[in-house]
């Protein structure tokens, strides 16, 4: 399934990976950080990690609630939907 063939519904969370390596994710609120390593988004759905190798962002529409990514995923991490306790970076620093 091409990335441009997966169809959305407004304020849905859906995620794709294919072969560990093409990584499909819609909505997506927000990218709050980025490296090779990791990548931290804010979803629909609550806080997500993505762990990997090599990660890259090829696609990222903010409008849409899109992002594609490439390279080899290792991890994909849910965080609580609530913010009562803080946001992601307060949590893994102890905040």
């Amino acid at each position: 399934m091409a990335y441009e063939d997966i169809h959305t519904v407004p304020g849905g969370h859906r995620v794709v990976l294919e072969d560990r390596e093409q990584l499909t994710i819609s909505g997506v609120e927000e990218v709050e950080s980025f490296d090779e390593n990791t990548i931290l988004l804010t979803t629909t759905q609550g806080e997500l990690e993505v762990q990997g190798e090599g990660l890259h962002i090829e696609k990222l529409s903010l409008d849409g609630g899109d992002l594609k990514v490439e390279g080899l995923v290792t991890a994909l991490l849910y965080q609580s939907h609530s913010r009562e306790r803080g946001g992601l970076f307060s949590r893994l620093l102890g905040g």
